[in-house]
């Protein structure tokens, strides 16, 4: 089997687990890491030298894992079984959509208090003060966020680097979300996951965005892409939800309260305001970008693999 047709096969694969398993409702091995880097965070985030000691804590969280992720996946018995595995441990299709669906039923039945609690699981921003639009809202800028660190960073990086680059990538990502924050506490201490995050998300970050310009309304997407994303805060993130914003003709972006801190944001996408059905058409426009790349993937080693064979029999001629 080539690199491209094992690669192919093992994104295949991975996504059908997805579908098919989704997370684990226990023992989530995502969940025990973050439990991990918590106490790291508690035990190194003190004293001086803080950034220094965020650095040292980043190491010790990722180079071991991916250390081992890269010797199991080299050993040839069941090396592409184990990257079939973490690169399934790696995404979050289908809890992603499970999480998105279950604000969109709240809101259809008209129920903000449950809305409100069940966006909150989705996004950083303090829900309780949001109006039905703006529920709607951040539901969908995080399913549009989330297609990128959830599903596309993930594959991306397994079709560069294997098991260990997919490995590498939602570690960070992870640790960039608890430790990423811009407060005192955490300023200091998260640089390094933050800007390590920001480098490993910037190419697929930008695929992600051109793919959902390609998905829809194509003109507008870019049109907000461009005019849009130099004004947000995330280097990586404006780009997917301005793109994925105007590719859906939605308003989204705004401010919005975070930890009870007012933040202003830049207003993203253009068009109505979004609601349940705008959840339901974010999550549409994830699911054709997914089928997009896999498509992309398996015609990549198709095309290899044709190319193997008549250029094999050519030399045999």
């Amino acid at each position: 089997m080539s690199g491209l047709t094992a690669t192919a096969l093992a994104m295949l694969l991975a996504i059908a687990l997805d579908a098919a398993l989704g997370e684990p409702s226990r023992g989530h091995p995502l969940v025990a890491y973050g439990r991990l880097a918590a106490g790291a965070e508690t035990w190194l985030n003190r004293g001086r030298a803080r950034r220094a000691r965020g650095v040292v804590a980043l190491l010790l969280l990722v180079v071991p894992p991916v250390a081992a992720a890269a010797a199991l996946a080299a050993v040839p018995v069941f090396g592409f079984s184990v990257g079939v595995a973490l690169l399934y441990a790696c995404i979050g299709h289908r809890s992603l959509r499970e999480h998105a669906r279950r604000v969109a039923v709240a809101l259809q039945a008209g129920d903000l208090p449950a809305a409100r609690a069940r966006v909150g699981a989705m996004v950083s921003r303090d829900p309780q003060d949001l109006d039905a639009p703006r529920v709607a809202a951040a539901a969908t800028e995080s399913v549009l966020e989330n297609g990128n660190d959830a599903v596309f960073g993930a594959l991306f990086w397994f079709a560069v680097a294997g098991a260990p680059g997919a490995l590498v990538y939602r570690l960070v990502n992870t640790l960039d979300a608890m430790w990423g924050y811009r407060t005192p506490r955490l300023r200091a201490f998260g640089w390094a996951a933050a800007r390590l995050d920001d480098v490993l998300n910037y190419v697929p970050a930008r695929l992600t965005a051109l793919s959902y310009a390609v998905l829809g309304d194509t003109r507008a997407a870019l049109r907000c892409w461009r005019q849009q994303a130099p004004a947000c805060e995330s280097p990586n993130g404006g780009p997917v939800m301005s793109s994925g914003a105007g590719s859906l003709g939605l308003a989204l972006g705004g401010g919005a309260h975070y930890r009870g801190v007012w933040k202003a944001r830049p207003a993203l996408g253009a068009g109505a305001a979004p609601d349940a059905a705008g959840i339901e058409r974010a999550l549409r426009l994830v699911a054709r970008t997914l089928a997009l790349w896999l498509l992309l993937a398996s015609g990549l080693a198709l095309g290899g693999a044709l190319l193997a064979a008549f250029g094999g029999g050519a030399r045999d001629a």
